[in-house]
């Protein structure tokens, strides 16, 4: 992935609608329960748009040159002088479950536009594949569980997994969680089975490395065949020189015909120093190409390699077959709505502990350059593919600020909840210790998420 003009774009739309969506529920609560706004903020720094709204408050509504982010500033008498008679208006006078009121709406408001999104994508149908298996690698934890080619995943733990996501979140979390994955597989003679993956304890936190878990495991979901197009070529190497070109089509090997790149590839490897004799179609023209492999040797075991490489912008089309839709009506999508974001919920908070207890791979921690990324990524897609980003990206936002960092709504409701149980405020120079090391905090969580995207970026 890239960076583009899309991306950017998509990048900056999704923090601006969701910090606008945190930062209302703010406001709209705030003004509900009798609290003196004194300005909504769209973005931060110089003003763009200024305008004071009616009435006795003058609420100052503002549009910022900086769009990444928002505020809403609220009476204080902490934070400047308060006009004689509006002292009962001021946060820091307001009943303190009042307070946390506030403090919660942001997040709630989050997860309502979480619903809201998930409520238009099962209305607008979210399509999803059949988590069928491609490949199960020798020797692999999947091979010992007897999981087999073109076995559908039917369930894992006893959960239905309709589609490949449902089926990679649900290993994920038991191989997290247990280090067994039992599952219930039907065949290609569409009988059912029941397996059970497990893996040893010291493999659980690798396999919760981005981008490991199913190979790690052993196994792949099945592709549809990807013609041998050549679409790179290394200068030098046994492909390029035999005179191969870009745009050749490669149809068997050794007169074994082959349909699909993979099965290309294992003919090449079996190949090491041999001499290899090529089938090519160009411009409707059959050619004939001799080489031989280098060998290399990977894994202690020698293999072949011509420096050859497919077309990767064909488009891989999957049959009906393979394809699914979860769509309901109006009323109907409320609840997959609602399930939907309390499980997407319920699994960050838990990945959240089992990062700080160390079960899960904290290289899963994703930084502005991460996000952006997957904003254009989705953005290219289509219309629900960034849609269901922005109600993941809003769900993280929720539960972000409900930890207990005091910087963040998590923390001052912890401030709250302490002051209700002492009878009175924490003393100024506890709070502002309490800031100190809540800026620590995150400026090392900040810190370390661009470290997880500047390796990601790197390779």
């Amino acid at each position: 992935m890239s960076f583009g003009f899309t991306t950017l774009l998509a990048f900056i739309v999704a923090i601006g609608v969701l910090v606008s969506v945190h930062e209302f529920g703010h406001y709209w609560v705030a003004r509900r329960l009798g609290f003196k706004v004194l300005r909504f903020s769209l973005g931060f720094g110089k003003p763009i748009l200024r305008r004071v709204g009616r009435g006795p408050d003058q609420i100052e509504y503002v549009l910022a040159v900086i769009p990444l982010g928002g505020y809403v500033r609220l009476l204080d008498e902490r934070e400047g002088p308060v006009p004689p008679g509006e002292e009962h208006r001021a946060f820091n006078r307001r009943p303190p479950l009042l307070r946390i009121l506030v403090l919660l709406a942001g997040p709630a408001a989050n997860f309502l536009f979480a619903i809201a999104a998930y409520w238009v994508l099962f209305m607008y149908g979210i399509p999803g594949l059949k988590p069928v298996v491609g490949e199960v690698a020798s020797g692999s934890y999947a091979a010992a569980a007897d999981l087999r080619p073109d076995d559908e995943l039917i369930r894992v733990a006893g959960r239905a997994t309709p589609t490949r996501q449902a089926a990679v979140l649900g290993i994920l979390e038991e191989v997290v969680d247990h280090g067994r994955v039992p599952l219930s597989v039907r065949g290609r003679d569409g009988r059912d089975r029941e397996l059970e993956i497990v893996v040893p304890d010291a493999e659980r936190r690798t396999l919760t490395e981005p981008g490991v878990l199913l190979h790690g495991l052993g196994l792949s979901f099945w592709l549809p065949p990807r013609p041998v197009v050549v679409g790179l070529l290394t200068s030098g190497d046994p492909a390029e020189r035999a005179g191969l070109a870009i745009g050749d089509r490669i149809i068997d090997v050794e007169a074994q015909p082959v349909a699909d790149f993979a099965a290309f590839v294992a003919a090449i490897r079996a190949r090491p120093g041999m001499s290899t004799e090529l089938t090519a179609l160009r411009d409707g023209a059959r050619l004939s190409f001799t080489l031989v492999p280098k060998t290399v040797v990977e894994d202690g075991r020698s293999i072949g390699q011509i420096g050859l490489g497919v077309d990767g912008t064909v488009v891989l089309a999957f049959p009906e077959s393979m394809e699914t839709v979860e769509r309901y009506g109006v009323l109907a999508a409320v609840l997959p709505a609602v399930r939907e974001t309390w499980e997407k919920s319920a699994l960050t908070v838990r990945f959240l502990w089992h990062m700080v207890t160390g079960r899960v791979s904290t290289k899963n921690i994703s930084g502005p350059i991460n996000i952006a990324q997957y904003a254009g990524l989705t953005a290219n897609e289509g219309f629900n593919y960034y849609l269901g980003f922005l109600a993941l990206v809003s769900i993280s936002l929720a539960v972000l600020n409900l930890l207990p960092i005091p910087v963040l709504d998590g923390g001052q409701i912890l401030y709250q909840l302490v002051e209700m149980a002492r009878g009175g405020p924490l003393p100024m120079q506890a709070q502002v210790l309490g800031q100190k090391l809540g800026i620590a905090m995150l400026m090392l969580l900040m810190g370390f998420a661009f470290y997880n995207d500047i390796t990601r970026l790197l390779g």
